[in-house]
């Protein structure tokens, strides 16, 4: 179960028990990884509900758009499903919305992107801290995190919980405070051009897993086609290389 954290850090949850006080002394400190796109299959799903809701409203929304707000900070996606796709209200009445639509389709099926799971099971069993980062709100990261491998995240940094969103540093910043940690020292897994830049910019190693958009070439980024056969010793190389 995870439990918010103490005062002055912006509702974070930090998992009961933490996981890194007997972290050893490794190259990787902690890996931040991003949610949608990433470790789940998820943005159809939102793509198929920011559809239905502009034409619930009369709008048009193509796939161009849909691609355009891949990783936006959810307010900042729906103020383009506003403006541009003429849902007639306000913005936090939008995400909700949108939540509806993709937390009840992820309850029929949650769809787990190729090396993700392995993933994150290598590393909780390695005692490296694992934060989730994602522009999705508590209440559909809950879900995620509830699915995912026991003991698998330590913590978890959700959209609504930070002020600035992706791709602002906010986010990794704070997943790196929440378990204590030099961001330098972490491995950031994102799928889009806007979580990409959020985790350089907080200055992370930084892994693009493109997916549903393209991810632009940004020198000191690595790119992998997919996390299947990505594992711990890969990390750490990663990072080994930046130094």
């Amino acid at each position: 179960m995870e439990q918010p954290i103490g005062s002055g850090s912006a509702g974070w949850h930090l998992s009961a028990g933490g996981g890194w006080q007997d972290r050893a002394v490794r190259d990787l400190d902690a890996l931040l990884i991003d949610m949608d796109g990433t470790i789940v299959d998820s943005e159809p799903y939102w793509i198929r509900t920011e559809g239905e809701l502009v034409a619930e409203f009369g709008g048009t929304w193509s796939a161009a758009d849909a691609h355009s707000i891949v990783g936006f900070d959810l307010l900042d996606a729906a103020a383009e499903l506003r403006s541009r796709g003429g849902v007639d209200l306000e913005p936090p009445a939008i995400v909700e919305r949108l939540l509806d639509g993709v937390v009840e389709r992820c309850r029929h099926r949650l769809p787990w992107r190729p090396g993700a799971r392995e993933l994150l099971e290598e590393v909780r069993d390695a005692q490296v801290p694992c934060v989730l980062v994602t522009m999705s709100w508590r209440r559909f990261a809950d879900a995620v995190l509830a699915a995912a491998p026991a003991g698998a995240f330590s913590g978890s940094v959700t959209g609504d919980e930070v002020e600035h969103g992706k791709p602002a540093p906010d986010p990794y910043l704070a997943a790196a405070a929440l378990v204590g940690v030099d961001p330098a020292r972490c491995v950031a897994i994102e799928d889009s051009p806007t979580g990409v830049a959020s985790a350089v910019a907080a200055g992370c190693t930084t892994i693009a897993v493109p997916h549903v958009v393209a991810v632009p070439e940004i020198d000191g980024v690595h790119v992998v086609d997919t996390l299947d056969g990505v594992g711990l010793a890969e990390l750490e190389r990663i990072v080994r290389t930046r130094r």
